[in-house]
C-alpha cells in the first residue's frame, strides 16, 4: 500500500505520522523529544544537530514499521514551527543554535518598530502580515545587526529550522511561502522578499532562501547525511507549510465560521480566510497556506506552559492531580482571576515585558482555586484574542480544538462553556502532521482544492456548552478584562 508521511517539527517534539492516500487509518507513528536551551534570561535556542537526529530517528522508525508491513512511502511533507532563525554557511553548516519563537532578546528592536519607527513598522506589517514582536526573524536580525554585526555579515544564509532540514535532504536553500510570511521579511502579495524589511534588518537578498509554494516538491536523491532515515530514492519531498496553518487544515477548519484553537506549550486561535487580511492596530497575523487560503489569528505565549508552571512550581503535583483538583472548584473560581502572562505576551498585548498576576485573592481561596483560575485565565486570554479576530471575520459558530490540552476533557468542556458554542475534537490530535498529509493530497493531484481535502478529516467528540456556566463565565470575563486594563 502506498502512503504519505506528515512530519511535524515542533519546539517540544519531532513527530511523524503515516497514512494511506485514502486516509483510512494510521499506519505508523513516531515521536522524539528535543531540548530548548536558555543560555541567558529571555533567550530560547535549540541545537539544530539534535533536531536533525530527532528527525532521522522518527523517519527511520516510521519507515521500518511501514516496510515490515509491506507499505511504501511515496510522499513526505513537512509541518514546522514558525519564527526560528538559524545562521548557516554556504554548505548549510549551522554557525550557532537556532533562535526560537519564544526568544525575547530582540524586545528593544520590536518596540522600536512599534513606537519610534511606528510608520515603518506599520508599512512592514502591511506588506508582510506579521505583527511586530521579538519572535519574528525580522527583529532577531535587527538585534544581530546591533549586537553581532560580524555574524550578520559572514552568514551565507539565514534560514529556519525547516530550511536547515530541507537543505540536509535536498542540498537546496528553499522556503515555503507559509514559513516565509511568518518571518516579517516577505512581501505576501508579490511573493518575494520585502526590500523595506530587508533594509531595516540589515540582511542581503542573497542571504535568504528561494521562496516556493507550499505544495512544491522535489524527488528525494539519497545524500550520505540522510542515510539513517531509510528513505529510498524517488520519494517525493513536499515542502509543506507552518504549524499554525496546517493545524487549521488538519482540523478541517477551512470554511467561514470555523475557528481553530490550539494549546500546546503556547497557543493560538485562528480562522481561514480567502483573501489577505490586515488589522489596523497590527494585532493579528495573516499567514499564507495556499493560493486563496490565508490563516488569520493571534498567538499567545501562555498555554500549556501555564499548566506546567502550576504543576511543577505552584503545587508540585503531577498534571493529572492538578486537573482533578481544579474540577472541584466551581466555574469562575469564586472570583479569583489569573492574567496568564508568565513569559510576556504576543496577542492581544504584543508586549514581551508584561507579566502575570492573580487578582481578587481572598481568604476562601485554596490551592485548587489558584489552579482552576490559571486554567481559566489561559482560555480567557485566547477568547480575548478571538474578540479581535471576530471584528474582521465575524463570529465563529464552532471551535475545532487541538494540541496537548485537547487530551483533557475537563479543559475542553471549560472552553465550550466559556465560548458558548460547540467545541469539536478531531479523531486524531496530530493536526499538524494531518495538515501536511492533506496538503500533500493536493500536491499529488488527489484533490483539487483544500476544501476538498478538509472534507476527508474525521472527527471525534463534540462538547456542547452549558448555558448556565456560560452566563457565569461572561460575568467573570468582564471582570478579567477590567483587570487586564489595569496592567
Amino acid at each position: 500500500m502506498n502512503c504519505f508521511v506528515g512530519v511535524d517539527v515542533g519546539t517540544t517534539n519531532v513527530k511523524a505520522l503515516a497514512m494511506p492516500d485514502d486516509l483510512s487509518e494510521i499506519l505508523a507513528h513516531a515521536s522524539a523529544p528535543v531540548t530548548t536551551l536558555n543560555p541567558e534570561p529571555g533567550y530560547a535556542e535549540q541545537d539544530p544537530a539534535e533536531i536533525w537526529l530527532a528527525f532521522v530517528q522518527v523517519m527511520a522508525e516510521v519507515n521500518r514499521e511501514l516496510t515490515n508491513a509491506g507499505h511504501t512511502i511515496t510522499h513526505v511533507a513537512f509541518c514546522t514551527a514558525m519564527h526560528s532563525l538559524l545562521p548557516m554557511n554556504a554548505d548549510g553548516t549551522p554557525l550557532g543554535n537556532a533562535i526560537l519563537w519564544s526568544d525575547n532578546r530582540a524586545e528593544a528592536e520590536a518596540n522600536n518598530l512599534r513606537t519610534k519607527q511606528a510608520d515603518l513598522g506599520k508599512a512592514i506589517y502591511k506588506e508582510t502580515g506579521t505583527p511586530l514582536h521579538p519572535m519574528i526573524p525580522l527583529c532577531k536580525l535587527a538585534w544581530m545587526r546591533e549586537h553581532d554585526p560580524r555574524l550578520l555579515r559572514r552568514t551565507a544564509y539565514f534560514g529556519s529550522i525547516k530550511e536547515y532540514l530541507w537543505h540536509k535532504l535536498t542540498g537546496e536553500f528553499e522556503i515555503d511561502y507559509s514559513i516565509a510570511t511568518a518571518t516579517g521579511l516577505f512581501n505576501e502579495s508579490k511573493r518575494q522578499w520585502s526590500k523595506l524589511a530587508m533594509d531595516y534588518a540589515g540582511v542581503r537578498p542573497n542571504q535568504l532562501s528561494t521562496p516556493v509554494p507550499t505544495t512544491y516538491q522535489r524527488p528525494y536523491k539519497p545524500r550520505s547525511e540522510a542515510a539513517g532515515t531509510g528513505l529510498p530514492a524517488g520519494v517525493s519531498l513536499v515542502i509543506g507549510a507552518s504549524d499554525g496553518c496546517l493545524a487549521n487544515l488538519g482540523a478541517g477548519a477551512i470554511k467561514p465560521g470555523t475557528a481553530t484553537l490550539t494549546i500546546g506549550t503556547s497557543g493560538a486561535i485562528r480562522q481561514t480566510v480567502r483573501k489577505p487580511l490586515r488589522d489596523a492596530q497590527v494585532r493579528l497575523f495573516c499567514y499564507f497556506l495556499d493560493e486563496g487560503y490565508y490563516v488569520v489569528g493571534g498567538p499567545t505565549n501562555n498555554g500549556g506552559n501555564v499548566l506546567e508552571w502550576v504543576s511543577e512550581k505552584l503545587t508540585q503535583q503531577d498534571t493529572e492531580t492538578v486537573l482533578t483538583e481544579a474540577a472541584t472548584i466551581p466555574p469562575g473560581s469564586d472570583g479569583l482571576l489569573f492574567l496568564p502572562y508568565l513569559q510576556g505576551e504576543r496577542a492581544p498585548l504584543w508586549d514581551a515585558s508584561v507579566r502575570g498576576a492573580y487578582l481578587h485573592v481572598d481568604w476562601q481561596h485554596t490551592r485548587a482555586h489558584f489552579v482552576r483560575a490559571a486554567l481559566e485565565g489561559v482560555l480567557f486570554n485566547l477568547l480575548s484574542i478571538n474578540g479581535l479576530l471576530t471584528e474582521h471575520t465575524g463570529p465563529a459558530r464552532v471551535i475545532h480544538a487541538n494540541g496537548g490540552f485537547a487530551q483533557s476533557t475537563f479543559w475542553v468542556q471549560m472552553l465550550a462553556d466559556m465560548a458558548g458554542i460547540p467545541v469539536r475534537l478531531n479523531a486524531s490530535n496530530e493536526s499538524g502532521s494531518m495538515g501536511a498529509i492533506l496538503l500533500t493530497m493536493k500536491a499529488a493531484g488527489i484533490v483539487k482544492t483544500l476544501d476538498e481535502a478538509a472534507e476527508r478529516v474525521k472527527f471525534g467528540d463534540t462538547f456542547e456548552p452549558d448555558l448556565t456556566r456560560y452566563k457565569t463565565y461572561q460575568q467573570a470575563f468582564k471582570q478579567w478584562e477590567d483587570g487586564l486594563k489595569k496592567l
